[in-house]
């Protein structure tokens, strides 16, 4: 097994110098590729002014010194290009179980009366509904979940969270400065 805290000496060769520095200078690279470039060119073991400490670099970068020795490692394995570039995600290639055609059958099932014996349909109801009338081949429950979820805070619904209060009478300016500003006192006639 390798040791993990083992320093790595970064040696960068003087167009890969120029390349980070370039990228460092730049005002349109992402902030991540950016930092890691810093690191690189502050961990240099060639600069003119020698190889600054993780724990200044840590202090310069803003990040911590396990973060610095994770690149460090990662520049001596992988290369400069895969350490200041984005990692692909492991499920980016993987196709939604819910299209809209899916969608739309789930809201018409929910839409509909609950089986026999039921007052409504619970999560695992719907699965095996959607599996029965294969709408789709396999899906879970949290995957319907989040398909209510999502189906659920609709942009046009009068009760979701960003849509305008109705505004009553009691609720209106009018209506709270009038009753706010009497100065005589009235008295209820049932005390």
């Amino acid at each position: 097994m390798p040791q993990t805290n083992v320093k790595v000496e970064v040696v960068l060769s003087e167009e890969l110098r120029r390349e980070l520095e370039a990228i460092v200078r730049s005002k349109s690279s992402p902030i991540g590729k950016v930092r890691k470039a810093r690191i690189l060119l502050l961990a240099d073991e060639d600069r003119r002014e020698g190889r600054r400490p993780d724990w200044y670099i840590s202090e310069q970068v803003g990040v911590s010194l396990r973060q610095i020795c994770r690149i460090r490692q990662q520049f001596m394995r992988e290369g400069v290009s895969a350490t200041l570039g984005r990692k692909q995600r492991s499920d980016a290639g993987t196709q939604r179980k819910f299209d809209g055609v899916a969608e739309a059958r789930l809201v018409a099932l929910c839409c509909s009366e609950p089986p026999q014996g039921r007052q409504r349909w619970s999560l695992r109801l719907l699965v095996s509904e959607l599996e029965r009338l294969e709408v789709v081949a396999d899906v879970c429950v949290e995957t319907v979940r989040q398909c209510l979820k999502k189906i659920a805070s609709s942009h046009g619904e009068r009760s979701a969270s960003a849509s305008r209060k109705g505004t009553g009478h009691a609720s209106s300016r009018a209506s709270k400065k009038s009753s706010t500003s009497t100065t005589k006192r009235t008295t209820c006639a049932g005390r």
